[in-house]
């Protein structure tokens, strides 16, 4: 394994279901066993980290996120055996693993939470956020706002109400209790001597409560994620840490602290720019997001991504450009869910190879470490059908034989439908058709994983836009030790001139690194281009030695 502590910031991370992934055992569920089979397919594609979703048992009311053991492995996906055998294979490959912490909250179904309801004077009574009204912080919103009309649930049982962001199912644990902080640093050590790599942690901004406040990103809570920072940094070595912050870039920013809390957090306000530039043809959006965002600690690396197991959240938009996404993305009410849209990549792409490759270009050149989501890099579709998110998160096409080659089980005891319309079906949408074509979207994103991973700047290095008088293409130079690479996308569906002021360039070679084709020397006048649809060129900037042409 690679021994270098800042590891993360050069990966590039898959994230997939173990669910949805593969069926070793014929029971219809995606399976440790059956993970541990298609490794060789992932290292072949080129990541270098997996994100596992939730494995832990759970009454999957929520895909995992509602967990009933934090010690577990849900038994439709292995043991813990399993999951010991995974990591060891995994690492074997150079492969290192993520999995879920799921701070905030529980199951229903979680023996503290089953205590705590029944006794009241039991010490896991405190473990939970009573009250006996639901009238108590007022200034926090409602997340899952088609299921929740209120984060107050009242408990039979308990005869008080319970304190809850999401589902009502699934309770919030109470921060101020120590005893609950002990338990999940106990938790964290007992993963991190599993040997993954690290956590995703779920939902941390809603850790505490506070009357008068909206409830998110309080003093308190961060003090305990620092805590959390501390205790994985004092005991384990290169393990780290990925914050799930739905928030604006500012409010992120605090999530890393002075390079002491998260190594890592999601950027989700680029994400939603990222399709409306691409269908206003307009780089704006792009452009203004990526300036709002704060420096980091050196030690700290932003996430980007296109699409994951979640909607496409439009909550860190304006209420204009929500409207305009749902009327350009979401033209079915079925595609709507909460503040979102559950579709994925290739269907919001309307399936156009192009539009694909360049969100693809996007994602792997802008600062930040990408994260691919399962079966985008074969251009799967979705099922609008299926409630809540579960649209996005069908099984693995590998095959087009029976079920995908996802399961040998009979259809009917699949644990979801597998795509079978006529333009996204595994019959012609699958791992081992596109490993056949040369010209395959597959083929394509293995060999674009591959130029990334050999140019460490698009790691690592700095972000600077380059003007052009013409808004649908966008420009600009990523630095970083001597290395610099010049990136324009042309955001239009139809061909652009673009015209570059390149003078601080002068003398450089642009060489394009798909092609290693060297294109005319930077000079002081304008670099001119032309640009077809959604065409976009990465180049390398060589600067020739005294004496050379």
């Amino acid at each position: 394994m690679d021994l270098d502590p800042l590891w993360y910031k050069k990966a590039l991370i898959y994230e997939l279901h173990i669910r949805a992934f593969h069926d070793s055992n014929g029971d219809g569920h995606g399976d440790i066993p059956g993970l541990i089979e298609k490794l060789p397919y992932l290292q072949e594609l080129g990541v270098d980290c997996l994100w596992l979703l939730p494995h832990y048992p759970s009454p999957l009311r929520d895909d995992g996120y509602d967990i009933a053991d934090y010690y577990g492995i849900h038994p439709d996906y292995g043991t813990l055996a399993d999951f010991q055998r995974l990591v060891e294979e995994a690492h074997k490959r150079g492969l290192r693993i993520l999995t879920e912490l799921v701070v905030n909250h529980t199951s229903d179904q979680h023996p503290w939470f089953q205590e705590a309801r029944r006794d009241p004077k039991s010490p896991k009574r405190n473990w939970y956020v009573w009250s006996d009204t639901d009238e108590q912080y007022k200034g926090a919103r409602i997340i899952f706002t088609d299921t929740e009309r209120s984060n107050w649930t009242w408990d039979p049982v308990a005869k008080q109400y319970f304190w809850h962001r999401f589902f009502s199912h699934q309770p919030d644990l109470n921060y101020d209790n120590p005893e609950v902080q002990e338990a999940m640093l106990d938790v964290m050590r007992f993963w991190l001597n599993m040997g993954v790599d690290g956590f995703r942690c779920d939902a941390v901004p809603y850790l505490f409560e506070r009357e008068g406040t909206n409830c998110e990103n309080l003093p308190e809570t961060h003090a305990f994620l620092k805590r959390l920072r501390k205790t994985i940094d004092s005991e384990y070595q290169g393990k780290v840490l990925l914050a799930e912050a739905n928030q604006w870039p500012a409010d992120v920013r605090v999530y890393f602290g002075e390079g002491d809390e998260f190594h890592m957090g999601f950027h989700f306000p680029v994400m939603p720019r990222l399709f409306m530039a691409v269908r206003r043809e307009d780089r704006t959006p792009i452009v203004e997001i990526m300036q709002q965002t704060p420096d980091i600690p050196d030690n700290c690396q932003w996430a980007i991504f296109l699409r994951n197991h979640d909607e496409l959240t439009l909550e860190m938009v304006t209420d204009e450009d929500r409207d305009y996404m749902y009327r350009e993305y979401a033209t079915d009410p079925r595609m709507r869910i909460n503040l979102g849209i559950r579709r994925r990549l290739a269907p919001l792409m309307d399936n156009g190879r192009r539009r694909i490759e360049l969100m693809h270009s996007l994602l792997f050149t802008l600062p930040g470490t990408p994260v691919l989501y399962y079966g985008d890099e074969i251009g799967m579709g979705d099922n609008i059908y299926l409630g809540d998110r579960n649209g996005v998160r069908t099984p693995m096409q590998w095959t087009g034989d029976r079920n995908a080659g996802f399961s040998r089980a009979d259809y009917a005891r699949l644990f979801a439908p597998v795509i079978a319309d006529p333009v996204y079906g595994y019959q012609s949408i699958n791992v081992e058709a596109q490993e056949r074509q040369k010209s395959s979207l597959l083929q394509w994103v293995k060999r674009m994983i591959g130029i990334r991973q050999r140019y460490p700047v698009f790691a690592m290095g700095t972000l600077k836009f380059l003007a052009t008088e013409n808004r649908k293409v966008l420009a600009f130079v990523r630095e970083w030790q001597g290395q610099s690479v010049l990136v324009i996308c042309n955001l239009s569906r139809f061909a652009q001139p673009a015209v570059l002021d390149l003078r601080e360039l002068s003398g450089s070679v642009p060489v394009e690194l798909i092609g290693e084709t060297a294109f005319p020397r930077i000079s002081d006048l304008p670099y001119q281009l032309s640009m077809g649809p959604y065409m976009f060129l990465w180049f390398r900037l060589d600067k020739p030695l005294p004496g050379k042409e």
